[in-house]
């Protein structure tokens, strides 16, 4: 660890060299690549300062008891050591965290994707119920939220809803959402108060530019129609729909929701390069998921990644064995403790098999 850190110190100090150099300066498109490389290690390279000046009292502090002090001192250096000691292994584990191999998409934003599983309209019901609660958080962080594509149910739920999240650090914090969302209530529609199990997917996917995924125009087959959405007179006079097949992987993403062919064909192709570069993230890297359908599963019943269970306030989150009693507050999009939990618990597991 202190070989990967001298290493960064150093970088960090030959960058404040370059930027003082009258040639670099003048440069602007340079300057600004070496102060977002700065800014992207100092607090890093502080609490590595910090953890040497802590380490250098904590040495001289022990060679004091090797000089003959009173009881007195001997007390209040032992305190102190004590002190210095628990500041230091605080600092060790920060900087473990922070030496930890970053995602490259979890600045990005997200194209969220929610489908309704097994349940039939209870369960398109609780994909709108879960579509609210992102929302709701995406709000609480300062986020914006843009519904894409969706498929309504006709009692107020959703088949499918697919809409996109703008903000910084979307993708790190709702990557953990992916997977299948299990609820356990009595229905709207049960007249005999019999409890349901139903389920909804959730893929959460990094939102790829062009520069992240070149599409070939030629591999792909776009069709226009007109839009069964509202929108009053315009969208029956005019077709403004748009499906696009990319035809080597046969994914298809429709989108009818905006007023003209440019604007649903641009929200269209968003989603299919976020689809695209999804896929060869998995790929690449086996660990994180293997295959698009592993994140979102087939929405069976067994599968699960969290159970809400409304006859006993519930939440449940099977991956890391957590079970909250405030189900309300986590449906108005309180999801902080769930989020920190898990990914608390994937941290802890990253430097234990990095410590191997």
């Amino acid at each position: 660890m202190i070989a990967q850190l001298e290493i960064i110190e150093k970088r960090y100090q030959e960058i404040d060299e370059k930027m003082a150099q009258p040639e670099v300066a003048t440069d602007l498109n340079q300057l600004q690549a070496l102060a977002k490389e700065r800014a992207s290690i100092e607090s890093l390279v502080t609490a590595y300062r910090e953890y040497k000046a802590i380490t250098r009292s904590l040495e001289e502090t022990k060679a004091m008891l090797d000089d003959r002090l009173d009881e007195e001192m001997t007390a209040l250096a032992k305190q102190e050591i004590e002190t210095l000691e628990n500041q230091l292994n605080g600092l060790t584990q920060e900087l473990k965290m922070a030496l930890l191999p970053k995602d490259p998409n979890d600045e990005k934003d997200i194209i969220t994707e929610i489908r309704a599983g097994a349940g039939g309209d209870e369960a398109a019901l609780f994909a709108a119920d879960l579509f609210r609660m992102y929302s709701r958080y995406a709000q609480t962080r300062g986020w914006q939220t843009k519904i894409i594509s969706m498929n309504e149910s006709g009692i107020g739920g959703f088949k499918e809803i697919i809409f996109e999240i703008r903000g910084k650090g979307a993708f790190s914090r709702l990557k953990y959402e992916r997977g299948v969302h299990r609820v356990q209530r009595v229905p709207v529609t049960e007249s005999s108060g019999r409890i349901h199990t139903s389920t909804a997917t959730v893929a959460v996917l990094p939102k790829a530019e062009e520069v992240d995924i070149a599409v070939n125009p030629d591999d792909l087959k776009i069709d226009i129609f007109h839009s069964g959405s509202a929108g009053g007179q315009h969208v029956n006079k005019v077709a403004t729909a748009i499906r696009i097949t990319h035809l080597p992987t046969g994914m298809v993403v429709v989108c009818q929701d905006e007023r003209s062919q440019l604007q649903n064909k641009a929200k269209a192709m968003s989603v299919l390069r976020a689809r695209i570069m999804d896929m060869e993230r998995q790929k690449q890297d086996e660990q994180i998921t293997s295959d698009r359908r592993s994140q979102v599963g087939t929405g069976d019943r067994a599968e699960k990644i969290r159970t809400y269970n409304f006859p006993q306030d519930r939440i449940s989150d099977h991956r890391i064995n957590l079970t909250l009693h405030n189900l309300p507050r986590v449906l108005e999009g309180e999801l902080d403790e769930l989020i920190d939990a898990v990914a608390t618990t994937e941290q802890a597991k990253q430097l234990g098999e990095q410590a191997v």
